[in-house]
């Protein structure tokens, strides 16, 4: 059975937009698995973080995919580690990183294990991922929090803007 997942995509390293392009044309690569859409890009300040580092470059693309959610999420690591990104080894979050993946829904199913949480557990206070989330499913909903839309407005001091070029995959 088909189900319609939505993949949030960061890059602030190694030619940002180029990371997102790769990372699109890879999407379409998973087996079972079709993209729909890709958002526009969009560059953002980086959330968390402890450190200086570059802004990021943000996109959300839609899927369809007969994968069930924690095998998608593995190929997302696959693509992620294709493209050379590192985890630190003593789990500090919110570095600068070549290429991030996460799985934001997945249907309109809820799931928590050690590795996956559906929804991701903050994407709806984060403009990075509802900027290209509505600009692509303007409708979505995300489970247990109503429409992703009306989260927008509570993320209204978090710096975002659209970049020059669109993804190409």
């Amino acid at each position: 059975m088909e189900a319609q997942a939505f993949i949030g995509m960061g890059s602030n390293l190694a030619h940002p937009r180029r990371q997102l392009a790769r990372a699109a044309r890879a999407l379409s690569r998973i087996p079972a698995t079709r993209v729909v859409a890709v958002s526009s890009n969009y560059t953002s300040a980086p959330v968390g973080a402890d450190m200086p580092q570059p802004d990021y470059v943000n996109a959300v693309a839609q899927l369809v995919t007969s994968l069930p959610p924690r095998a998608l999420l593995r190929e997302l690591m696959l693509i992620e580690r294709r493209q050379q990104r590192t985890r630190d080894a003593g789990g500090r979050r919110n570095l600068p990183r070549t290429l991030d993946l996460d799985l934001l829904l997945y249907r309109a199913r809820t799931l928590r294990t050690g590795r996956l949480s559906l929804p991701h557990p903050r994407m709806h206070e984060r403009a990075f991922v509802l900027r290209p989330l509505t600009e692509i499913a303007p409708s979505v909903r995300v489970p247990g929090r109503g429409l992703a839309r009306r989260w927008l407005a509570r993320t209204a001091g978090q710096r975002i803007a659209p970049t020059r070029a669109h993804i190409l995959h």
